[in-house]
């Protein structure tokens, strides 16, 4: 157990992904709830820095890592820094993701390859570097991991398989580690809808109008608003292998 200066217990988070978009609202979130952070990022080392930056402003510890999640030896250098500098680790969040817009007809295996590498096999190979720590953490709270899935993942797209496929494979990710990691550690997942992100930035007016006539709350979900659910999973202490949908009523199961 690692003590604050102030003799509070000191708790970390590491979120994947998270110089941007929905992986930064949880790192936000997450500080202002109390965490310490580790920031992720592949390529955007200012906007990660930025994060970070907001993150001590509320007064919580945070470390910045630059590391490709699809490289088990990236991952887990990613995992052991954020230990050495911050201590231990009782959350991670799965958000890094990446998506490209393209037929089946015309997509590059390479570039299928490329997707589920970081969004499939990154979410397991930073787990698996994460699992010793997350068991050894030492607290009043279960620690947890959430993987962030799709919409996606239940209905399919037309113009993204591999994005729609590695998402759904995140979620067979997240119950059979639930099994396999109970009671020490929980595994949940979110399925975000529409979400008004950089990932979505390239709609056209006409596709805006009719995504947003089949969501019932008539509104894109915001960053904030997924960062709202990955905090009920973090505290839900009864709750593992469940997917909690945000997607404002899009889809109803």
């Amino acid at each position: 157990m690692t003590l604050g200066g102030d003799g509070r217990v000191m708790s970390t988070a590491i979120v994947t992904g998270s110089s941007r978009g929905i992986g930064r609202a949880v790192a936000l979130r997450f500080a202002r709830d109390g965490y310490d952070v580790c920031v992720n990022y592949v390529e955007s080392d200012a906007a990660a820095e930025s994060v970070a930056e907001t993150v001590r402003e509320t007064g919580q510890r945070a470390v910045v890592v630059g590391a490709d999640v699809g490289d088990f030896e990236a991952a887990t250098d990613l995992v052991e820094t954020t230990v050495e500098e911050l201590g231990d680790l009782t959350h991670l969040v799965n958000n890094a993701g990446i998506d490209q817009h393209v037929h089946t007809a015309d997509l590059d295996p390479a570039d299928f390859d490329r997707v589920m590498d970081t969004n499939v096999n990154g979410a397991f190979n930073v787990t698996k570097a994460a699992l010793p720590a997350l068991r050894d953490a030492e607290g009043s709270a279960t620690p947890s991991i959430t993987n962030v899935s799709s919409i996606l993942a239940f209905t399919g797209a037309p113009i993204e398989c591999h994005y729609a496929a590695s998402k759904a494979g995140l979620l067979g990710l997240t119950r059979s580690h639930a099994r396999d990691f109970a009671p020490e550690v929980r595994v949940n997942a979110i399925a975000p809808g529409h979400v008004e992100t950089d990932m979505t930035a390239d709609r056209t007016p006409e596709q805006e109008a009719n995504e947003r006539a089949a969501i019932p709350l008539g509104r894109f979900g915001r960053p904030s608003e997924i960062a709202e659910a990955a905090a009920y999973l973090r505290d839900a202490s009864f709750v593992t292998g469940e997917t909690l949908n945000v997607n404002g009523g899009e889809l109803m199961r």
